[in-house]
């Protein structure tokens, strides 16, 4: 490697001798497996390096870096290649047919892992409280408040009174705090660490609403403030923003959702899919 390559390994070893012992513990862990740290939340690796989350954002800022998604970012484009940055397993020689094949393979792996991922029971207490609430919300930022407007559309002919989602983290908190008992809040991660939306579930649970999370981080912060946890698996990079193959297996868990809900309340759906066929009736040629 050149010295630009190991750039984040140097900080990490050239501070060893000076960081605090749980510090040390994050960065002697990540230096003997780099490779692997990257594909790992934080709370996975604060986990296997018996530490705190706390303890591996001190580390983070102690070598110079943000947070633990900087530093991880920061290490991927070192050790890396950078067609592997863009989809693990998709090489420059591959044409559009191959990279076709493998994108589609890597969407329907995701989904078949997922199912069987998904633990049946905790989807069942979601479709309980979605399908007797009065108001349903769902969160996301990037990425994942595109889910959450999609989420918006499968589920507003479903459920009674007010059903809609938010992108923006300042019309989160204040909607989060206006819930009630009864009330349903749906946040979409993929990683279950983005904190404007940890912070909004956390606003709509103290307020009294059922919190529910859509991630890939089973153990994030995300999950742990939640009362139920839908957990997506995708193998893409857990390094990469918003992989797309997660998107795609938490569009399938609100699919699933959103049919379910209907199926427990048949007549009034059919009833409301009636009426927005008519609406739509001259919209179209």
């Amino acid at each position: 490697m050149d010295q630009a390559e190991i750039r984040v390994l140097l900080r990490l070893q050239a501070n060893l001798t000076t960081l605090r012992k749980s510090e040390r513990k994050v960065a002697e862990y990540i230096l003997s497996d780099p490779t692997q740290a990257i594909y790992q939340s934080i709370t996975t690796l604060a986990e296997n390096a018996q530490v705190s989350e706390a303890s591996v954002i001190r580390l983070c800022k102690a070598v110079g870096y943000s947070g633990f998604q900087d530093l991880k970012i920061n290490l991927a484009r070192e050790i890396v290649g950078s067609g592997e940055q863009i989809h693990e397993d998709i090489s420059a020689d591959d044409d559009a047919a191959a990279i076709m094949q493998k994108v589609m393979s890597a969407n329907i792996k995701a989904i078949e892992d997922t199912l069987n991922f998904v633990n049946p029971t905790e989807m069942q207490r979601a479709v309980d409280a979605i399908a007797k609430t009065h108001r349903l919300e769902f969160y996301g930022v990037g990425g994942s408040g595109m889910i959450a407007a999609d989420a918006q559309h499968a589920f507003f002919k479903y459920v009674y009174g007010s059903c809609i989602s938010y992108c923006d983290p300042h019309m989160q908190a204040m909607s989060a705090a206006t819930m009630r008992p009864g009330d349903v809040a749906v946040g979409i991660s993929h990683t279950g660490a983005t904190k404007d939306i940890v912070d909004s579930l956390r606003i709509a649970k103290a307020a009294g609403a059922t919190v529910i999370a859509i991630t890939g981080g089973l153990k994030s912060p995300a999950a742990n403030v939640c009362d139920i946890v839908l957990t997506v698996v995708a193998r893409e990079q857990h390094f990469k923003p918003e992989p797309m193959s997660s998107r795609i297996a938490a569009l399938s868990i609100i699919d699933a959702l959103a049919t379910s809900v209907a199926f427990t309340r048949p007549n009034e759906v059919l009833g409301t899919l009636d009426k927005t066929r008519a609406a739509l009736a001259d919209k179209r040629y």
